[in-house]
């Protein structure tokens, strides 16, 4: 008795018993079932935890990134003031002053003035609203989404100053391709006696590109500066500045610095201003989420305890002759403790697996299902990406490793206490 009192927790001997009483004879055959159900139900619930936590990340991974590699970390813009031609007007005519003035601030990379106006696209009778953006090819060259490191771009961006560049949705929109000639028409032109006519340019398309947004792709198209501020009666004006920091996460910390570079008449808009409502939402919506599937991994982790009371059932004459041998109540405790906690352990194990290899190869199960369904379980128009993205990252892993492994433990303990608490009189009177 001693010995079994002084007996180190957790020893080989209440292993090998643990090990005994998960292999069900064929008359238990009950508790093997419910082992089974257990040991898939968990594998599930965190398969599916993973897969959800991995497509969090990295849909916001990308969207985020196609925000920021293909739009101004910050727009500058003028305030409404009184022109010379006593016009009210928002155009700012000391752009390049501007310019000089927030690149002096530190953390910014760039500031580059910017023509931004809308207009619609023609070609053979087809036409397309689209947003069009002048630049310098200079500082087109470094937005990363568009000419750095194109997702799906053809043809010639160094021969940009002769033509446009305009997005795949476009293009595709409009039927055309590199070396088609598509219209610009604005209904701003020129006033004569019998009304606004609208302005009318023809340009060569040098360029298309995709930035791996639906809704970028779709309205977007680049003239050099100097020929938007041509065709929208702009000269010696730009619409708007466009800045870029090195560390966009920390953009708010830089607004009083680039108001104050700008004077009284500039006004700010950063990424966080114009997406924060979208992140906000995918934010409530991942702890949604992430609450819903615990509740899952709870309810397959609850399926232990059902195969732990019938365990115990079925073993009250083991159990009351291990007591009447000398193992104590802890020993028994933490037989039963391994008998629940082995099938958490293993179920999480097998669903990282699961899920992890659902992750990595999501391309190709999308693209089987859409095979399958004919079409249509991704659409870019509706999503605004054009593919499902998933990241799997350690620390999403550990986190339901973490939830999963802490409610089977704790599920456990439970019918494992009622088994070590078991009165071995009551289990063998009728044996």
């Amino acid at each position: 008795m001693d010995a079994a009192k002084t007996t180190k927790p957790f020893s080989r001997f209440e292993w090998k018993i643990a090990f005994a009483y998960l292999r069900a004879r064929r008359e238990e055959g009950g508790v093997s079932v419910m082992t089974w159900i257990s040991l898939v139900g968990i594998t599930l619930a965190v398969a599916a935890l993973i897969i959800t936590l991995a497509v969090r990340t990295g849909f916001r991974n990308e969207f985020v990134s196609t925000i920021l590699g293909a739009n101004a970390h910050v727009t500058v813009y003028s305030t409404v003031y009184m022109s010379e031609d006593g016009k009210t007007s928002r155009a700012i005519t000391d752009y390049d002053e501007w310019a000089a003035s927030l690149s002096d601030v530190p953390g910014v990379t760039r500031a580059a003035p910017l023509v931004r106006r809308q207009v619609m696209a023609s070609y053979s009778g087809t036409n397309a609203g689209v947003e069009v953006f002048g630049i310098d090819f200079e500082d087109l060259m470094t937005i990363p989404r568009v000419a750095i490191s194109p997702d799906a771009a053809y043809g010639d961006v160094t021969n940009f100053n002769n033509g446009i560049a305009i997005g795949s949705g476009v293009a595709r929109e409009l039927g055309v391709s590199v070396g088609d000639k598509i219209k610009l028409i604005s209904p701003d032109g020129a006033k004569t006696a019998f009304g606004t006519t609208p302005r009318v340019s023809s340009y060569d398309v040098v360029y298309v590109f995709s930035a791996g947004r639906y809704d970028i792709d779709r309205t977007r198209a680049y003239l050099p500066f100097a020929e938007a501020q041509r065709f929208f009666n702009l000269e010696g004006a730009a619409d708007e500045i466009e800045v870029m920091v090195a560390n966009p996460d920390r953009v708010d910390e830089l607004s009083y610095p680039l108001l104050e570079a700008v004077g009284d008449r500039g006004l700010i808009w950063t990424w966080r201003d114009a997406s924060g409502a979208f992140l906000r939402a995918l934010d409530i919506e991942d702890n949604v989420m992430f609450v819903i599937l615990s509740v899952i991994v709870l309810v397959a982790s609850m399926n232990i305890v059902s195969g732990l009371v019938m365990l115990v059932k079925n073993k009250g004459r083991d159990i009351g002759i291990l007591r009447t041998v000398g193992l104590t109540q802890s020993s028994i405790l933490r037989v039963f403790f391994i008998c629940g906690a082995l099938t958490g352990v293993i179920g999480t194990v097998m669903g990282v697996i699961l899920g992890s290899l659902f992750s990595i190869y999501i391309d190709q199960i999308l693209a089987a299902v859409n095979w399958f369904t004919g079409g249509g379980a991704w659409d870019p128009q509706i999503r605004g990406i054009y593919e499902l993205p998933a990241e799997l990252r350690l620390a999403d892993i550990m986190k339901a490793v973490s939830l999963s492994l802490g409610l089977s433990f704790i599920v456990t303990i439970l019918p494992a206490r009622r088994a070590a608490r078991m009165n071995p009189v009551e289990a063998l009177r009728y044996e």
